[in-house]
């Protein structure tokens, strides 16, 4: 919240830290004990973390022009491992998005029953980064020129999703 009050466009944040004094316990990669890092650290720190930091902005009128979003680089299995764990899944995923023009409460798109494929309103990585440069007041459409001269699409041919737009 400081970063952003002093100007900060853009803040990213990985969550990486020690659970019982082991390094890397307490990342999101839970290939093992999947369950326990979860309900024990993983989702109460985030929980914690995430709903103070939308709590203090809100109350300080900053979620209007502040986009908040918490994400993974890509989902997990539907089916838990033997190391009771859970490995990568990229067929389906998701992301919470918070202020900054995205419409309060709303949830696009469903999962089948084990959450391993989308059966309504799936969303690629790129409608995801056209919806982000949609709500930043960016031209999804908007080309860049590579090494090479070449126009390309900043989001890839993505297209936003007008659906979460407030």
């Amino acid at each position: 919240r400081r970063l952003v009050e002093s100007g900060t466009r853009f803040v990213g944040l990985t969550f990486e830290s020690q659970l019982n004094g082991k390094q890397g316990a307490g990342q999101w990669d839970t290939h093992g004990n999947n369950f326990r890092l979860l309900k024990n650290f993983l989702l109460p720190t985030l929980d914690q973390c995430y709903s103070a930091l939308v709590e203090d902005m809100a109350g300080r009128g900053m979620l209007d022009d502040t986009l908040v979003v918490l994400m993974g680089e890509m989902g997990r299995t539907p089916r838990v491992n033997k190391s009771a764990g859970r490995d990568h899944w990229t067929q389906c995923g998701f992301i919470l998005m918070t202020g900054g023009g995205v419409k309060k409460g709303f949830v696009h798109g469903i999962s089948d029953n084990h959450a391993a494929w989308p059966i309504e309103s799936p969303v690629s990585s790129a409608d995801y980064v056209a919806t982000v440069y949609q709500l930043l007041g960016l031209d999804p459409h908007m080309t860049i020129r590579d090494e090479f001269d070449n126009q390309i699409p900043i989001a890839l041919e993505g297209k936003p999703v007008h659906e979460v737009i407030a």
